[in-house]
């Protein structure tokens, strides 16, 4: 039973783009502060950026420029446009949800970025 479903990406060169998706299903909850977090390989799970309900942003120094967090609380889904990508950025990808009902993640989506 998945609540929290990612999908976007996938191999891109650097300097490419890519946009991740998360959709929130089911009877999630209200949900407060979106963010989406990554996990490169033999490194610990960071976050990447956040969002409130509002809209009020924050990313990391390491993204800061490059991608930008957004969410459409119709849909109940939270995106990360990210540009000018780099080796570095390559990771498993995971979108992170608390609500009124519990504190979820979406499977994780791989982001590989390789020349």
């Amino acid at each position: 039973q998945v609540q929290l479903v990612e999908s976007g990406g996938g191999l891109v060169q650097p300097g490419g783009s890519l946009r991740l998706s998360c959709a929130a299903s089911g009877s999630i909850g209200i949900i407060g502060t979106m963010a989406w977090y990554r996990q490169a390989p033999g490194k610990e799970r960071e976050l990447v950026a956040t969002i409130t309900r509002t809209g009020s942003t924050y990313s990391a120094n390491s993204v800061k420029g490059r991608f930008t967090i957004s969410r459409d609380n119709i849909k109940n889904t939270v995106y990360l446009q990210m540009n000018s990508l780099k080796v570095d950025d390559t990771a498993v990808y995971y979108c992170n949800a608390p609500t009124t009902l519990g504190n979820y993640w979406g499977q994780g989506t791989q982001v590989t970025v390789s020349s």
